[in-house]
């Protein structure tokens, strides 16, 4: 399909061209900025938004959809859904189970990423866990987690088949140093998080190559004067990204400004830790690998009444931190987009307005609200009023 968005507002971290249009050629985009001679079916989409398509890294799923299964077609149902949320890409988030490594749900996680469905694209597995510090376990059960070993380094690679991109593991536990270094070598980028590590600590973990926090400022030592903990040691470090849950529960909005403000908009991966109630209304019930929880006045909380994941959705995302944090338009969307390619080492082919990337769009109206959403240049998600518009012109 060649189709071209006329007088569109085109907005990436690189740019901004108001009155602009952009082509797609089949599953890439043709053209940036102008029309070339054959624009093919073209949509005059004045005062629209056109950005990158979301990429979230740290999901474990949403619309009712777990994405720590052993069905790889749970998770086909998760990318079908996930476009209504301006999600193009995504990891599977994978978790611990208990006593064990979660060898059947990375399995269903490879088998969904080796077969092309319709959607939003499986770029891969997030491992959260079950390396982890039982200090700052979260909703991880203390009978998920593990200490690391090369044995297990080895069989996690093996399962995986290629398709670990991001993995969240405690650098102080023993054992760790090394299974970092051989992540790093299998080109997995490797994350912070769950942690009680010290600054020195987590410096160490940085000078071995660790390249990204997972959801800063939780399940983490806070930032002292007198003991500053893993956020400064992200801040101090120009390479380090860092991810931000911005639903304004997980992190206060007052934070949210602080870490941006630390990082920098090109250094925060905004992410939803979503679970499998995202989308769904307040009081829905749900379970997060076998835990019962609930949304409670838009937050997610197990059987205890202790947080768990949110239930955050990634076009709500970006009008959270336009809100509560001191970015442009342009500097929001490259926290969705090109900072998470980045930080998945994707940025060759996503995240960008750019001709030859993947023709991963979103379409949004003057409020910032989804009309539009174009999968790997297949409409994956359109409002009643751009459905018509789209199959009509």
């Amino acid at each position: 399909m060649r189709l071209t968005f006329r007088g569109v507002h085109l907005v990436d971290a690189t740019k901004e061209l108001p009155g602009s249009s952009i082509t797609i050629d089949g599953s890439h985009i043709q053209v940036v900025g102008g029309l070339p001679d054959n624009a093919g079916r073209i949509i005059d989409a004045n005062d629209m938004f056109v950005v990158p398509g979301f990429i979230d890294v740290h999901t474990h799923g949403g619309g009712g959809f777990s994405l720590h299964t052993t069905r790889d077609e749970e998770i086909r149902s998760y990318a079908r859904w996930a476009p209504q949320t301006g999600v193009t890409s995504f990891l599977i988030g994978v978790v611990g189970v208990p006593g064990a490594l979660p060898e059947e749900q990375l399995v269903a996680a490879v088998e969904a990423c080796e077969i092309k469905g319709e959607g939003a694209e499986t770029l891969g597995i997030h491992l959260e866990g079950p390396y982890i510090n039982v200090k700052r376990r979260g909703a991880h059960l203390p009978e998920w987690l593990r200490h690391p070993n090369e044995a297990e380094t080895e069989r996690v690679l093996a399962l995986t088949n290629g398709h670990l991109r991001l993995i969240t593991l405690a650098p102080e536990l023993p054992g760790a140093s090394q299974m970092i270094c051989r992540l790093l070598d299998a080109g997995v980028t490797v994350s912070l998080g769950h942690t009680d590590a010290t600054y020195e600590q987590a410096m160490e973990a940085i000078r071995l190559g660790v390249t990204h926090a997972t959801h800063c400022f939780n399940a983490m030592p806070p930032l002292l004067h007198r003991a500053p903990g893993p956020i400064a040691a992200v801040a101090e470090c120009a390479q380090v990204r860092g991810e931000l849950i911005a639903d304004g529960v997980h992190v206060k909005p007052p934070a949210m400004y602080a870490l941006v403000r630390m990082l920098g908009p090109q250094r925060t991966v905004v992410i939803t830790d979503a679970l499998a109630a995202a989308g769904l209304p307040d009081d829905a019930t749900f379970e997060f690998a076998g835990q019962l929880a609930q949304v409670i006045c838009g937050a997610a909380r197990l059987s205890d009444g202790r947080l768990t994941g949110s239930v955050l959705t990634m076009d709500q995302a970006l009008r959270n931190v336009l809100q509560w944090t001191p970015v442009t338009l342009q500097q929001a969307v490259g926290m969705l987009t090109l900072n998470p390619a980045q930080a998945i080492k994707v940025d060759g082919c996503k995240g960008l307005l750019q001709p030859g990337y993947d023709a991963d769009l979103l379409i949004l109206d003057s409020s910032l609200r989804l009309q539009a959403t174009i999968c790997c240049g297949t409409v994956a998600y359109a409002t009643e009023q751009w459905r018509e518009r789209l199959a009509a012109e």
